[in-house]
């Protein structure tokens, strides 16, 4: 059984700073492409970034220039390091990864269950 666990959502001021984890645990071979998503209350759930295993990254143009979105394949762990955080920033923060576990030879999608973000004076 494979779960995601992200951790790191707290209550920061209008640009401020916060460090998302996604740790992945399980029987693990391989993750592929790890992406963060976030939902705020009465919005759709959007895109944050992307990260593919060769580091190539992708980022929305909400957060372009203030996240950077990295990987540590050693921990199986997702980051996501949010700068100049601003009110809009405020949501629930969700890691999603294509994970192969060992014995099979098919990635398949997986969500953690979210952290929240604040972004409040």
């Amino acid at each position: 059984q494979v779960q995601l666990m992200e951790s790191g959502g707290a209550l920061v001021q209008p640009g401020g700073s916060l460090r998302l984890s996604c740790v992945a645990s399980g029987n693990i071979y391989s993750i592929g492409v790890m992406k963060w998503y976030r939902q705020a209350p009465g919005k759709q759930r959007e895109f944050v970034a992307r990260i593919f295993r060769d580091g190539g990254t992708y980022y929305s143009d909400s957060v372009k220039g203030r996240f950077t979105i990295a990987r540590d394949d050693a921990k199986n762990t997702g980051l996501l390091e949010m700068n100049s955080l601003e009110p809009e920033d405020a949501a629930v923060y969700s890691c999603n990864a294509m994970i192969r576990v060992s014995g099979n030879s098919d990635y398949v999608e997986h969500w953690g269950q979210g952290t929240q973000v604040t972004v409040s004076a």
